[in-house]
Parts: C-alpha cells; sequence; structure tokens
C-alpha cells in the first residue's frame, strides 16, 4: 500500500518501545509534564514543544526510503530505527505520531514549511546547516563507507581515483567523496534506492554513505560488499527542529539521555543494526 504524506495505523505497545509499523501513536496521558521533565508553566509559547501537546500530535519527517532507519512494510507501514525513535518520543509526550514522508533534499524545507515538528533522518549537524536548523544531541552514530560490487577492487578511497561515485542530493555524501578521494567523479542521485541500483547494474562503481545503511543492502544483496573504514571522521547525527527553540530542543536532549539511560537506544541499534552501537554517542576528546 502506497504510503501518502500522513497517515494513521493504530498503535500496539511493546514496552517502552513502539512499534515500527505504526504512523499514529494514542498513547497514556497528554500532560506537558508526561515524560517530558518540562512544568507546563516553563513552556514558551512559540516552542513546538506546547503546540505538539495542545494538538496531541507529534508529526515527525522520516525518511523512508533509507533501511535501517527508514523503511515500509510487505503492508505499507512505516517502520525502522528512526520510526521506532519517534514513536518513542510521542509515547513519553503522551500525543500520537504522524509520520510525514520526506527525503534528504526536502528534510529542511519540510520543517521550515511548517509540515513537521521534528526530523529523523540521519543528518549529520555540520556548521551550514545549524545556520537553518537547530539540532539536538547526537542519538546515532556512524561513518561515510563505500559500497561497490563484489570484485570491483574498490577497498578503500584510494581505489576511486578515476571512478564515477554516486552521491545523494542533500547529504555530506559530496563533502565526504571530495575529502576521500578528490580524484573520483561525483554523479547526484534523489534517493538511496536509486543509487543503490546505479552500483548493482554498474552504471556507477560505487556509493558512499551511511555505514548502517549500507551494510544493510550488503545483507539484502550478497553480490555487493561495503569497505570497513569510514573515509571521513564519524558523523554524531542529531534531529533537526525549527532554528531557535530552545524549549523543544531542551526536551527532545532530555528524552535521548533517558532513552539511553533506560537502554532504548542500546534495544533499538539491537533491533534494526543487529548489534549494540560500536561507539559512544559522545565523540572523544
Amino acid at each position: 500500500m502506497p504510503i501518502g504524506n500522513h497517515r494513521h495505523l493504530p498503535f500496539k505497545p511493546v514496552g517502552l518501545l513502539a512499534a515500527a509499523s505504526l504512523l499514529v501513536i494514542s498513547a497514556c496521558g497528554s500532560t506537558a509534564s508526561s515524560g517530558s521533565g518540562v512544568a507546563p508553566d516553563q513552556i514558551a509559547q512559540a516552542s513546538t514543544l506546547q503546540s505538539v501537546l495542545h494538538k496531541n500530535e507529534l508529526r515527525a519527517a522520516l525518511c523512508l526510503d533509507y533501511p535501517p532507519f527508514g523503511l515500509s512494510s510487505s503492508s505499507g507501514a512505516p517502520e525502522g530505527f528512526d520510526v521506532d525513535v519517534a514513536a518513542a518520543m510521542a509515547k513519553a509526550l503522551g500525543v500520537k505520531l504522524t509520520v510525514v514522508p520526506t527525503t534528504p533534499a526536502n528534510r529542511i524545507p519540510t520543517l521550515q514549511t511548517g509540515k513537521a515538528d521534528v526530523v529523523l533522518c540521519t543528518m549529520d549537524p555540520t556548521s551550514e546547516r545549524a545556520k537553518t536548523v537547530l539540532f539536538s544531541n547526537p542519538y546515532v552514530v556512524g561513518g561515510q563507507v563505500l559500497l561497490s560490487k563484489k570484485g570491483s577492487g574498490i577497498n578503500s578511497a584510494a581505489d576511486l581515483s578515476g571512478k564515477t561515485v554516486a552521491v545523494i542530493k542533500g547529504s555530506t555524501n559530496i563533502a565526504a567523496l571530495q575529502a576521500a578521494n578528490s580524484k573520483a567523479t561525483a554523479q547526484a542521485f534523489d534517493d538511496e534506492s536509486a543509487a543503490v541500483l546505479a552500483v548493482k547494474q554498474g552504471k556507477v562503481d560505487a556509493l558512499v554513505d551511511y555505514s548502517p545503511f549500507l551494510g544493510y543492502e550488503v545483507k539484502q544483496d550478497p553480490t555487493l560488499q561495503v569497505t570497513s573504514q569510514s573515509v571521513v571522521p564519524l558523523e554524531y547525527e542529531g534531529l533537526a527542529i525549527k532554528q531557535g527553540d530552545g524549549v523543544w530542543r531542551d526536551w527532545i536532549d532530555q528524552f535521548l539521555l533517558n532513552s539511553s539511560v533506560d537502554g532504548t537506544l542500546h534495544d533499538l541499534n539491537v533491533k534494526w543494526m543487529g548489534m549494540p552501537s560500536p561507539y559512544s554517542l559522545t565523540p572523544s576528546q
């Protein structure tokens, strides 16, 4: 069943974690203090937090073409790591969840035009992006690695000289490729599925992208291979919200801290990545 801009399905809670295949979560309680750690009289009038609580709805923009973070089940329902994180957020807020499908190129516009309250789509909080959106603390960590066909001879960034490498519009892939090997040629794609298909069909030599995503693709297709080392430093991905909304960011940061302490993020990494995250959410000093 194709996914429209907004869809709703019933919710079946599984402990603290919300079911990944659900678009809407009706959680118990709807007060401002429910799971937020912020009293009602402390909520700024202009904050998205107040709006979410008032509307009893959290609109989360998610990339649903980016497994294991976002994908569609056989029934067409959204599922994945980011979907579960958004579901846990809605549960903590005591509101329903509405998934707003987006793409890497449209993540920030979706937020700026008021179509979403938060974006979860493995966004690297670069200084350039921070000019237009506000980022939370990290919730997932990974690197940029290379996907290619087995036997391609591509085992590191040094092997990309003279090669054509797929990158994704609106992502940090282009910068990662330029930093890894300036002698490679970038070919931009609108989404990850098209880029992966181009690798399989031999239209490009490789794809540079986020390590958990490419690791998932290799598991689905044994004719593909992925490099083990990141071509750039580790990326500490955050949730993106409207610029200047410190109250909303404070609530999200507290939610992420609680989710780390109570094991929610650990369990989601095991569920979707197949193992706990090998990296700390706090960059090494």
